[in-house]
């Protein structure tokens, strides 16, 4: 629709149904709504709105949208906002909210059914219920389902679940989201240093998270710094702002093969046709390293592979070098002993190929587990500077066998 028909289909919703459908809008159509609304539009708007959901919106948008939602809340919600607001970037508690169901241990069932149908439709998520003590700290979990079929007389504190996982407010949403997938939940508590309860974490908030996260993932593998906007919202000298200091890096790293190149200006002299040889094998030798990486960082983001698994993994891709380097060297010699009729030309681009597949594989498994445990991104160590650095391996590898058996 056109902006003006827009506005207008949006004014004709209905004032719960238009809030579920304004936390749905992009930032940019939510910019365009708020400013064509009242300040009572807006205030009937945003009291309708989850919190978490208030401060994914206000960090999005300019500073005189920002004062006007703000302007329009309660000073109790106010306070809360600005509260979220100053949790560090993609930590816990800057995606968390404060809107959730607790009840105190003490409590029967009938009390905290009773608390949960005055409270519970403001709430953001009500399966899962939380116990607290008088100073607010968190000492167990309770389920809807296990709540309803107790007795109206039994104790929270005796049919409560003491056995339950959160996060800090200052820890990672990475982590978050891994903590999630692995007890399948749908919902995490998050707790201060003093473990009193603070908010929750929703599965609809890890789900932006994890998106984000991919994101960011496929940036570094593909040597670009992650950008907030999407790609067609950035601008052209943003992107190539983000692209370029990789490729600066990368270029001048590759300096360094056409250094090693020019060492051996004398072999190349002596066998012209060695030179025929060398994309075939630094793109090998990339593309080999690239496949391990990939797989060993898809490994470390699920949590499949750990630390603790550093020589299994280094054990495993040396017998896959050693099977890939092997046909792949049969195949390059059967073919230049054919074409070239020259067995040791064959000879030094077979074995190469084969120390090449070895060095590349390790280099490429080795490289992001190193970053992992060093509190790094492993996608930083993915296809563009594994290539780098195994292009520079190969040349020497190369030439160093030629010199060798041609004694040069």
């Amino acid at each position: 629709f056109e902006s003006s028909e827009l506005i207008m289909i949006f004014r004709l919703l209905s004032k719960n149904r238009a809030a579920d459908v304004f936390s749905y809008l992009d930032s940019e159509h939510q910019e365009m709504i708020i400013k064509t609304m009242t300040d009572v539009e807006t205030k009937n708007i945003f009291d309708e709105l989850y919190f978490d959901d208030i401060v994914d919106i206000i960090e999005e948008m300019p500073s005189d949208i920002v004062k006007k939602i703000l302007k329009n809340t309660d000073r109790k919600d106010r306070h809360l906002i600005n509260q979220l607001l100053k949790y560090p970037d993609n930590s816990a508690g800057s995606i968390m909210t404060t809107e959730y169901v607790d009840f105190q241990k003490n409590m029967t069932v009938q009390e905290a059914i009773g608390q949960l149908k005055k409270t519970g439709k403001d709430k953001e998520n009500i399966y899962t219920c939380y116990v607290t003590d008088k100073k607010g700290k968190l000492e167990g979990v309770l389920s809807l389902k296990e709540l309803i079929s107790k007795k109206d007389s039994a104790v929270i504190e005796d049919i409560m679940n003491t056995n339950f996982v959160s996060v800090n407010t200052n820890d990672d949403q990475e982590k978050v989201a891994e903590i999630i997938k692995k007890y399948n939940l749908i919902v995490l508590p998050v707790t201060d240093n003093e473990n009193r309860l603070l908010g929750i974490i929703t599965i609809d908030d890890v789900m932006d998270v994890v998106e984000q996260e991919a994101t960011e993932d496929f940036h570094r593998m593909a040597g670009i710094s992650p950008v907030e906007e999407s790609y067609l919202k950035t601008s052209a000298f943003t992107m190539a702002r983000q692209r370029i200091s990789w490729l600066i890096v990368l270029m001048i790293s590759a300096t360094f093969t056409g250094r090693i190149i020019s060492k051996y200006e004398d072999v190349l002299q002596s066998v012209v046709i060695l030179s025929s040889f060398i994309p075939m094998l630094m793109d090998t030798g990339g593309n080999c390293g690239s496949q391990s990486s990939t797989l060993i960082i898809r490994g470390l983001a699920i949590d499949e592979i750990k630390f603790s698994d550093f020589f299994k993994v280094v054990f495993k891709e040396f017998r896959i070098s050693i099977v890939v380097g092997i046909v792949l060297g049969l195949a390059n010699g059967i073919r230049i002993v054919v074409l070239n009729h020259d067995v040791y030309l064959a000879i030094v681009v077979s074995v190469s190929i084969v120390v090449t597949v070895m060095i590349s594989k390790f280099v490429g498994c080795v490289l992001p587990i190193i970053a992992k445990r060093l509190k790094m991104d492993p996608a930083i160590m993915a296809a563009p500077l594994i290539t780098t650095i195994v292009d520079t391996l190969a040349i020497m590898v190369y030439f160093s066998i030629a010199s060798q058996i041609f004694n040069l």
